[in-house]
């Protein structure tokens, strides 16, 4: 094996382990869960998930000239801002995590065709700083559903405690609640402490 096939195939793997762990968040719940926003600024699962199918798409397709043909209108000119954030009533959790699995394959297949080396131009980016390399769009999208997959753990454990990694291996350091409830008790009591008497939320020591 090269190393550039060496770096490809580690880059694939962080990168599927990110869409992996993204995916597992949605495990479970209702139509419902999986779309609800938990946060003031709207961030909700679902949305998450439909947000990177469109990263990928573009960052590894239509910026090498590869374009999937995936119709995306909450990225055509006249959408409104972050429609791609969200799923409407008419997009099913099917339809956006089909939308996403299509996008993994279009994106590896640019990856497995050009050369890391291979030079693109992000066709939403300013002209004059454009062009990136395969290697470069790779790592932006890794980093990119990372974030997102960080988002999507807060998510899910605000909604039911479910909380890890990924199924079997979820890399927290235990399963009991009780633990849990001390441990975040010992967190909460360091962080009054830190500041002294009344500085608690609600000004009590």
């Amino acid at each position: 094996m090269t190393l550039t096939d060496t770096a490809k195939a580690d880059l694939h793997r962080y990168l599927q382990e990110a869409r992996d762990a993204l995916l597992w968040k949605l495990d479970g719940l209702t139509e419902y869960d999986a779309r609800r926003p938990m946060t003031p600024t709207g961030t909700n699962l679902l949305g998450l998930v439909k947000h990177v199918a469109g990263v990928e798409l573009g960052y590894l397709g239509d910026t090498f000239g590869r374009p999937s043909g995936e119709p995306l209108p909450w990225l055509a000119d006249g959408a409104d801002l972050n429609d791609d954030m969200w799923a409407t009533a008419d997009e099913t959790r099917t339809d956006v995590v089909g939308l996403y699995r299509r996008a993994w394959a279009h994106a590896d297949a640019t990856i497995d065709a050009l050369p890391l080396d291979t030079t693109g131009r992000v066709p939403w980016w300013p002209d004059d700083r454009a062009e990136l390399t395969l290697h470069h769009a790779v790592v932006r999208v890794i980093a990119d559903t990372q974030r997102h997959a960080g988002h999507a753990d807060i998510l899910r454990e605000l909604m039911d405690g479910a909380a890890g990694e990924r199924a079997g291996s979820n890399s927290l350091p235990s399963s009991d609640p009780a633990w849990w409830k001390a441990y975040r008790d010992r967190l909460e009591q360091a962080a009054r402490d830190a500041v002294g008497p009344g500085g608690g939320p609600d000004g009590t020591p």
